[in-house]
């Protein structure tokens, strides 16, 4: 019986994709708990590029770059944009957005401009100005783009937006690192470090490590409290108010 010959043409795509570099990455810690004392954390985010055969790349090779992007969950939020009339701040225009992440961290060797084009920080979500948020609106686009950079200005100053355009370290062009600072203000979830390999202006692979964030101890119990039971939560919360402006009055009556 005679084999069929498969068409070089065809085995192309399988050769070629042989011959990519690809990712082992890690990051250091996979579950952040957050208790009444965290002020904050420093993620480590480390791996190594296995090029085909084992093969060190020499200065003839074109360079690979290591960007690394932390994600928390995404979340539906309203955004409101204040105005001054007759001195006084009211809430004006608002929009809302269907999927703003609620931590976005991304640290790269050099600006991500200069890695990839747009459409394909479009494509993989690579900087802040290339996050697809999607808003739920039919407003014309120039004030979308107005409230979509609004919120971005808003959460990079709460330190929850950040890009570090000179935060990945290649070794040897084989071992990479990056470190990202996590806030104390933090929101809980789970969370997702993607690590990109780009090269030559193209991602050639990509990888995903998972990374819970979440609350321990008394601030467990009580954010547990507020989801599971809530009509008992406010009912404690109130008798508690009611009890310690009582207490607060009977001392000061004391005095």
């Amino acid at each position: 019986m005679k084999r069929r010959a498969w068409p070089l043409a065809l085995l192309a795509p399988l050769l070629v994709s042989a011959e990519k570099p690809t990712l082992v990455p890690d990051v250091s810690q996979r579950d952040i708990e957050i208790a009444y004392s965290f002020t904050g954390a420093e993620l480590l985010l480390f791996g190594a590029i296995l090029y085909p055969g084992g093969r060190i790349p020499d200065a003839k090779d074109e360079p690979a770059e290591v960007v690394v992007v932390v994600k928390g969950p995404t979340q539906s939020i309203l955004l409101r944009e204040k105005q001054k009339i007759a001195g006084i701040w009211i809430n004006a225009a608002s929009m809302r957005f269907r999927s703003a992440p609620s931590f976005y961290a991304i640290a790269s060797p050099e600006p991500i401009a200069k890695l990839v084009d747009a459409r394909t920080r479009a494509i993989y979500e690579l900087g802040l100005d290339s996050l697809q948020l999607s808003p739920a609106s039919t407003a014309p686009i120039a004030e979308q783009t107005r409230f979509a950079e609004g919120l971005v200005d808003v959460r990079h100053r709460a330190g929850l937006y950040v890009e570090e355009p000179e935060a990945v370290e290649i070794t040897d062009g084989v071992l990479y690192r990056a470190r990202i600072a996590i806030p104390a203000r933090v929101p809980v979830g789970k969370f997702t470090a993607e690590t990109f390999l780009i090269q030559d202006g193209r991602v050639l692979a990509a990888a995903v490590r998972d990374i819970d964030i979440r609350k321990s101890g008394f601030e467990r119990f009580v954010a547990s409290a507020a989801e599971n039971a809530s009509i008992l939560y406010g009912l404690t919360a109130v008798v508690l108010s009611v009890a310690l402006g009582w207490f607060a009055g009977w001392v000061a009556r004391r005095i």
